[in-house]
This record gives C-alpha cells, sequence and structure tokens, in this order.
C-alpha cells in the first residue's frame, strides 16, 4: 500500500513540476457554450466557476473550446486535435457521468437526482413530496401539466402512478444548440404552459438560481425500475493518467468549495443511497 501511495505522490508531483515548468499553459476544458447553469461562454455556470478554481490552484488561466455538449461533443472536443498545432483542442470535461465509457473519468465529485420542479403560486403551493401528487383530487389533478423530457426516467414514473395524462412531452434535445432545457423550461412556466416538470436536479436548479423563491425542488427518490440518483465525475482522454490525477487532487483538496459552489447554484445533492444532503 505504502509503495502505491508513494509511486501516486510521485506522478503527481511529475504533473506538478510540468505545470510549473511552463509545459501546460493554461488549464484547456472542452464545454458548452450555452448550457446554464453548468457552463455558459460568459463564465456564469458552477462547471465555470469550479474550473477557475482550479486554475486559480495551478496558477493558470482558463482557455475553453466550446461546443454544444449533444451528439458528438467529445469528437469535436476532447478527442480532436487543431490541424494546425496537432494538438488536443482541449483536455478536461468538468462534468460527465462516474464511469463514462468514452472517455476516463476521475472518482465522482458530487451526486445529484430528477427532481419535481414545482412553480409557486400556481394552485399547488402545499406540495413538498412527490407522493402528494398521487392522491390529489380529480379537480386538481386536471390542472396539472408537468413537462416530462423523453428518454428519461420522469416518464416512466409519470405512468407508473398513473400520472401520464397530465404530462406534457419534450424533447431532451432542443432544435437550437443556443437553447438549453433548462432555458426552454424557463419559456413554458413563465408562458403558463406547465406549472411543474421532472427534470435532472441541476437543470431544474436553473430556475431555482434564476427566480429565488420562485420554484421548490422536490428531490425524487429512485424506485424499483426507476433509477432517478446518477453520480457525475470529470474526464479525460483515455491514456491520460497524470492529467486525471491531478484532478482527482484537486477535487480531493477543494471538495470543500466545490460543495459551495453547487450549494451556490441550487444543485439538489443526495448521498449514495439517494438521500437529499
Amino acid at each position: 500500500m505504502r509503495r502505491v501511495r508513494r509511486f501516486i505522490a510521485g506522478v503527481l508531483a511529475l504533473g506538478l513540476v510540468q505545470v510549473a515548468q511552463g509545459k501546460e499553459t493554461a488549464f484547456r476544458v472542452c464545454a458548452d457554450p450555452a448550457n446554464p447553469p453548468l457552463s455558459a461562454r460568459d463564465d456564469s455556470g458552477f462547471e465555470n466557476r469550479i474550473a477557475h478554481l482550479f486554475a486559480d490552484d495551478l496558477g493558470l488561466k482558463v482557455e475553453y473550446t466550446w461546443f454544444p455538449q449533444r451528439l458528438g461533443f467529445l469528437r469535436n472536443t476532447l478527442k480532436a486535435k487543431d490541424p494546425d498545432t496537432g494538438r488536443y483542442k482541449c483536455d478536461v470535461v468538468m462534468g460527465v457521468p462516474a464511469g463514462y465509457e468514452l472517455a476516463s473519468t476521475t472518482k465522482p465529485y458530487y451526486r445529484s437526482t430528477y427532481v419535481l420542479v414545482v412553480a409557486k403560486g400556481k394552485g399547488f403551493d402545499d406540495i413538498h413530496q412527490a407522493e402528494q401528487l398521487f392522491d390529489l383530487s380529480a379537480e386538481r389533478k386536471a390542472r396539472l401539466k408537468i413537462a416530462m423530457f423523453d428518454r428519461t426516467p420522469g416518464v416512466t414514473w409519470l405512468l407508473r402512478h398513473q400520472l401520464l395524462r397530465q404530462g406534457r412531452t419534450y424533447q431532451s434535445m432542443t432544435g437550437d444548440p443556443a437553447v438549453n432545457t433548462a432555458m426552454r423550461l424557463d419559456n413554458e412556466f413563465s408562458d403558463g404552459k406547465i406549472n411543474m416538470a421532472v427534470v435532472w436536479g441541476p437543470i431544474g436548479a436553473y430556475l431555482a438560481w434564476k427566480h429565488p423563491g420562485d420554484y421548490e425542488l422536490i428531490p425524487l427518490k429512485s424506485e424499483k425500475g426507476i433509477r432517478f440518483d446518477y453520480a457525475i465525475a470529470m474526464a479525460v482522454r483515455r491514456g491520460d493518467k497524470e492529467r486525471r490525477q491531478m484532478l482527482q487532487d484537486l477535487i480531493d483538496r477543494k471538495r470543500a468549495d466545490i460543495a459551495a459552489v453547487l450549494r451556490d447554484y441550487h444543485v439538489p445533492l443526495v448521498d449514495k443511497e439517494g438521500n437529499p444532503i
């Protein structure tokens, strides 16, 4: 065990020496320019803030390669080379599912869950647990307009609990790469087209962050056959062990700072059993 620890410490030390010697000129991040509250071109997302937290620790500046985080994201960012320099365009993806098979990931740095977003002042301010929806009167159920997204567990959950008629179906990927799911939800709530939504927690957090006091986020607990909570890690290219170890060290040392950033953005955090933290 001591040999393993010494080896890891040696690898990390080598990486830090390379940074100090100027072989690393920037903390180079692959990111979506329009994916609030995670990332944005104006550096307003929580992944942006964490990237700057790490870069400051390393004495580097942050540089971005921007590309919409959808089909082809890794191929056009982390795995793509600049035709002029032959160098990879960027080195780090700030948020992927832990164990993501298309890259090499760190240990998880947060775990979140899908949430039921409830707009306040729309007749459902008494809803503080998702299970309360099951016992609503027929008249109140008829007034429910719940956004659900294709290929997500929210659809299965509404179907299982006989609320599918109250669902409003949306595509997980918008047709416009400049408008992400959170931004579209914001517009749909504002227009009165929906009064609730079942959505991935960090996306729902955008509403609570942008409109303090106007929404309640109710964490959803996984059920048999329906998984809601997932662990999120950072990613580098396969084989880039040195950089992955440096990221892991930064995550471990900055864990309290990372948690503070996530709280600032109202990201719903859960433990390994899916219980709210």
